[in-house]
């Protein structure tokens, strides 16, 4: 790039305060001209620390300015091919060197407007690695030439000997500012030495730490490179400058902070043994980034700005000399706190907000929901304008500052450096602050200033007045929280089409809620969960009860994927198991799939609620989340098994899914139905520390499954189990031997036994033994049966199931030509047919298919079962058991007959009682034929 091409560039110019002294730095680069010049002589005649610079480095500089990109590359590689064994009084004058010239060419590309200031910062921080690393690398060098770290060698020169230096705040965040320190933490990985050698390496690493920060701290002839500042590090007043990784790792787990959580945001390794840092900031992940959203950060981080304003002597009234625009009202450090805060209670969940730059955070902020765009873009400008400021108060004499002036002309020199009239400046500056400071002080201290009260009729006063009585309003700060709450909440009932009836379910909702403050808490920064609970309470009282109870789902929705594409069996069973490695214990394990779980099945119940997915999609998801869950689970089960009894003996057991859960269509409130198979392969007894009789083992491992899933733990239980589909029903062992199960469905099952096993599929389990369980399904369903037998047991059992369960006008399930009547035939077809599918849907298309059933017959019986299933599905979103359209609200019944597709509760109870009498009839008439010829 020419100097012309530089000037084309150029997007504002500095103006000379002094105008000699601003002819004078011009005069250093006389070959310089256009508006590169007058870049020249603005910044020289302003800012006398950029007035030496040019003086200095004058050569350099008229060319550097011709490609600055390419001048900092070469310089930055410079420093980084300078050769460990340098002199060190040579390295410490190079790094100046390259101080200098990058100062130099940062400050004229950032006065002209020819580098944003991420391109800015960016190379500011770059030369702080580079020279951190060279600095590094030279003084570990000579303590491994004296022998002082233990079994290094020139070859671990690169790596420092695995010592690391992380970079924290805005060095950290490739955010450096013009003439900052940089925030270090210096680590070194122990395992590299053993044990007896690990104190003489820690001494080792101490004096190159000291030393290296000399090399960059240190004011001599030629300047400094760097301030540095270890105090980030733990515990500084107790701990060595640099001391080991398990050390650290154990602090942070320990008594770790939430301001050295934010901390850690930005933190990167900058310098040394780069894959060490990478791998330990990994380990501190959980301590960064919690799982469960911690809203007490908020009032943690308030708590810290106040006492910085009052350490520093910033609190009052905002006035414009000596104001701090780093940590004062409206200034950098709110919108920071501001991004960062936020980022800590949402990035446990949300990979994507994990981002180190404010700005970058602020943009992924907005995308995700967590605030308005105009805030973000709001804040984005107001940030970059701050930082030009700042910038140019530290040009101006290259001091480590963030205060306005306090002079007239003083800042009538800042407005000249910024190319700006002085009021025109001071004005901009001031309505900035103020606007930073009303946009983020909402968010930490929301105002105390009392609105108007909502008017309310005696009605909805009767239902709102028993809230303070709620044990979840029990604590003084969830009082405090929900107050600010309650007007946006009566604003947002009364604008419901039937407010009472929302109020009242909401009302439900509080009085099941067992504490507040941390669902409070999530309202408050995320208003619109407040619509979401109205519409889940107003539409699904049965979800809202499970809500009440399970609070904690609610941080899935704002946890970035709530409303992404149902990842599938394979993938949910694939998270759950990386989630359950991760539990400390086998309790935790429980607890975790259980927390797991719920919020899995709440995001169900949403999207079927927002008609996001059919009923048939819900009940695959359904489906697919148990699945998911005991296969995760039935590993973690086997593994504490073998713990004290010995691995499974033999081929090992398998889970087969029975009922709903073999069909893969479950509803929000279904138990599941299993059979535990095992084989034993010949092998009596498991070998471990307690072994026992593969029998037993296997009963008492299927006994330890079942209270897995079933047991009240602190999370409640994860599912109901039904057991009694095994062999030989409650009188059968729990766990059956493959070769029991064989024999007795080869020569002793009922016909009903054969038409459930038409719906089994495993679910869990060992691969081997799992194929040869699915094998055997598959030939004895194709083997050839009596279908007169078949039809007359059906029939009897449809007569049972009649004389047991008659049913009701609004139960889809129970009744002549309903869900439970239509599965059996169903089942009796796919068993004539020879038909292994599971699936409901499938196994009438193999009736039609066999010539078992009629086309106009298959019809009727699909499309009666869909609308049942349909009614079925969204009957147990909404009420739990059985369906009472009078008494589920006036949403509750939009939403059936939005599920149902018909245009009003009656219609759609004349078109059930049509369609299972249609339904009915079909399966009478079908089951009377005479028997398909083969």
């Amino acid at each position: 790039m020419s100097s012309t091409s530089f000037a084309s560039k150029i997007t504002r110019l500095p103006r000379a305060y002094d105008r000699d002294r601003g002819a004078e730095a011009a005069a250093f680069v006389p070959d310089l001209t256009g508006q590169t010049r007058d870049l020249i002589m603005g910044a020289g005649g302003s800012a006398p620390y950029l007035h030496g610079l040019i003086g200095r480095e004058s050569d350099w500089i008229s060319q550097a300015i011709n490609d600055p990109e390419s001048a900092l590359a070469s310089e930055l590689m410079r420093i980084a091919s300078l050769a460990p064994d340098t002199q060190i009084g040579t390295l410490n004058a190079e790094l100046r060197r390259a101080k200098r010239r990058v100062a130099l060419l940062a400050g004229l590309c950032d006065l002209a407007g020819v580098w944003p200031l991420h391109q800015v910062t960016g190379a500011l921080s770059d030369l702080a690695d580079h020279t951190t690393h060279t600095a590094l690398r030279a003084h570990v060098a000579r303590e491994i030439e004296r022998g002082k770290l233990p079994g290094q060698t020139q070859d671990d020169i690169e790596s420092c000997a695995g010592m690391v230096v992380l970079a924290m705040g805005k060095h950290g965040a490739g955010e450096l500012n013009y003439s900052s320190d940089i925030d270090l933490i210096c680590l070194f990985d122990e395992t590299r030495f053993d044990p007896v050698d690990r104190m003489d390496a820690r001494a080792g690493f101490i004096r190159a730490t000291r030393k290296a920060m000399a090399s960059l701290s240190e004011l001599t002839a030629d300047g400094y490179v760097f301030r540095t500042d270890l105090r980030l590090r733990p515990d500084p007043s107790v701990t060595p400058v640099c001391f080991a990784m398990d050390a650290a790792e154990r602090y942070y787990e320990s008594v770790g902070r939430t301001w050295e959580r934010a901390a850690y945001i930005k933190a990167r390794a900058a310098a040394g043994d780069m894959v060490a840092g990478q791998q330990f900031l990994e380990t501190l992940t959980p301590f960064v980034w919690r799982k469960h959203l911690d809203f007490a950060a908020i009032q943690e981080t308030h708590d810290m700005r106040l006492k910085i304003r009052k350490h520093k002597g910033l609190g009052g009234a905002l006035k414009l000399e000596d104001h701090n625009i780093k940590l004062g009202l409206g200034g950098i450090r709110e919108i920071e706190f501001f991004a960062q805060t936020r980022q800590l209670i949402a990035g446990g969940r949300d990979k994507d907000l994990r981002m180190r730059g404010t700005c970058d955070a602020l943009k992924g902020l907005a995308d995700k929901s967590w605030i308005e765009n105009d805030i973000c873009d709001i804040l984005t400008a107001d940030y970059t304008a701050h930082r030009e400021v700042e910038h140019r108060l530290q040009m101006l004499r290259d001091q480590q500052t963030h205060s306005l002036p306090s002079t007239p002309e003083e800042f009538d020199r800042l407005a000249h450096l910024m190319g700006m009239d002085t009021e025109a400046m001071r004005a901009d500056i001031l309505q900035r602050c103020a606007r930073v400071h009303e946009v983020t002080e909402g968010f930490f201290a929301p105002s105390e200033v009392q609105a108007p009260e909502i008017e309310q009729s005696d009605e909805l006063r009767e239902i709102t007045s028993r809230w303070q009585s709620y044990p979840a309003l029990r604590s003084e700060r969830a009082q405090e929280i929900f107050d600010r709450l309650k007007r946006d909440i009566l604003i947002r009932i009364q604008a419901q089409d039937r407010p009472l009836e929302v109020a009242a379910n909401l009302d439900g909702f509080l009085r099941g809620l067992p504490a507040g403050v941390q669902l409070f808490a999530l309202f408050e920064a995320n208003p619109q969960l407040i619509d979401l609970i109205l519409d889940i309470v107003a539409t699904a009282p049965h979800l809202g009860r499970y809500l009440s109870r399970n609070s904690g789902v609610l941080d899935a929705v704002i946890g970035g994927a709530f409303f992404a594409p149902w990842p599938g069996r394979d993938a949910l069973r694939a998270e759950l198991a990386q989630t359950l490695a991760k539990s400390e214990d086998y309790e935790l394990a429980l607890d975790n799939s259980r927390r797991w779980a719920k919020e899995w099945h709440f995001r169900i119940g949403v999207h079927q609620l927002r008609g996001l997915i059919s009923a048939d999609e819900a009940g695959q998801q359904y489906c697919d989340l148990a699945s998911a869950s005991i296969a995760a689970l039935y590993d973690v089960v086997v593994d504490a098994f073998a713990q004290k009894h010995g691995v499974p003996p033999g081929r090992g057991a398998l889970v087969l899914g029975m009922g709903s859960l073999g069909a893969g269509r479950l509803t929000a409130a279904s138990d599941l139905d299993m059979i535990v198979i095992y084989d034993a392969d010949g092998v009596e007894y498991s070998d471990g520390k307690r072994p026992l009789a593969s029998r037993a083992y296997y009963a008492r491992l299927t006994q330890a499954l079942i209270t897995a899933v079933t047991a009240q733990t602190a999370q409640g239980r994860l599912y109901e189990v039904d057991m009694r589909l095994r062999p030989s029903g409650k009188q059968g062992p729990v766990a059956t031997s493959f070769d029991s199960f064989v024999a007795y469905q080869k020569n002793e099952a009922w016909v009903w036994e054969h038409l459930a096993l038409t719906r089994a599929r495993v679910v869990a389990g060992a691969p081997d033994l799992s194929a040869a369980v699915e094998q055997f399904r598959i030939d004895l369903l194709q083997t050839r049966h009596d279908e007169a037998a078949i039809r007359f047991e059906t029939n009897d059992m449809r007569r049972r199931l009649a004389e047991a369960k008659p049913g009701s006008s609004w139960d889809p399930k129970s009744g002549a030509g309903r869900m439970m009547d239509i599965e059996l035939v169903a089942e009796a077809a796919a068993l004539i047919a020879g038909c292994p599918a599971q699936d409901v849907y499938a196994q009438l298309q193999s009736g039609r298919d066999f010539g078992w059933l009629a086309q106009d017959e298959h019809d009727v019986l699909r499309t009666t079962y869909k609308l049942t299933w349909r009614l079925q599905s969204a009957a147990r979103l909404l009420t739990g058991d059985k369906l009472d359209p009078t008494a589920i609200g006036t949403d509750g019944r939009a939403f059936l007959m939005r599920s149902t597709e018909t245009d009003s509760i009656e219609a759609l109870s004349i078109q059930i009682a049509q369609a299972s009498a249609a339904a009915a009839d079909v399966l009478d008439r079908v089951l009377a034929r005479p028997a398909v010829s083969s």
